[in-house]
């Protein structure tokens, strides 16, 4: 396989920016991947509908109230909300442009020359999809817990929900979709996935 090709050392900025003031942006796929894989940690409670059931009679006590996990769950989905919004907002770095937008799922394809404003847009997603992706699991693992100890009953509808929202991160995954495509299926599927678990609160049992 040979090399990715490298962005011209002479590219030229834009938007007025000048020449000493601009550098090449890190590879915006390295933000976009981690936030795709905090969806992927909430939509992984799809699995619970068919291996929950095995799981062995003793419970996992000790955690948080059921009420404040899928609270903070709930407050995940915004925050990816947030994120791929964000994204979307500044598509010049993280959507591609020209030859790039259309590229395929490739590290290394994207390199425009950036202000440092839009390099420190880059640093704090980066920074917020971290904390995401820590939090989106670690509150998923919690509800996951939850449902197996009888303190979710929901029916197998809601699974199936978070389901199709894995079988699409899937296919992103297998089809090598470009930038632009991942960062707007990951707003839909992140608007999905809190509709799924604003639901999910609904079949807490009482006093769980």
């Amino acid at each position: 396989m040979g090399r990715p090709p490298r962005p011209s050392p002479t590219a030229k900025p834009r938007d007025g920016d000048s020449e000493a003031d601009t550098r090449i942006a890190p590879d915006p796929l390295a933000v976009v991947l981690p936030a795709l894989s905090a969806l992927a940690a909430i939509a992984s409670i799809a699995a619970v509908n068919w291996v929950g059931q095995e799981r062995a009679p003793e419970s996992t006590r000790g955690r948080r109230k059921v009420g404040f996990v899928l609270r903070d769950l709930e407050s995940c989905c915004l925050g990816l909300q947030e994120v791929f919004k964000r994204l979307n907002r500044n598509p010049r770095l993280f959507a591609g442009e020209g030859a790039a937008a259309a590229s395929p799922l490739k590290f290394g394809v994207h390199g425009p020359r950036i202000a440092p404003d839009l390099a420190r847009i880059y640093h704090q997603l980066m920074n917020d999809v971290a904390s995401m992706l820590v939090l989106a699991s670690q509150n998923a693992f919690d509800v996951m817990c939850a449902v197996e100890d009888g303190e979710i009953v929901a029916p197998e509808p809601v699974y199936f929900g978070f389901g199709e929202q894995q079988d699409r991160l899937n296919k992103l995954v297998q089809e090598r979709a470009s930038l632009k495509t991942l960062v707007e299926t990951g707003l839909d599927i992140a608007n999905a996935l809190q509709a799924l678990v604003a639901e999910f609160k609904k079949y807490k049992v009482d006093g769980a």
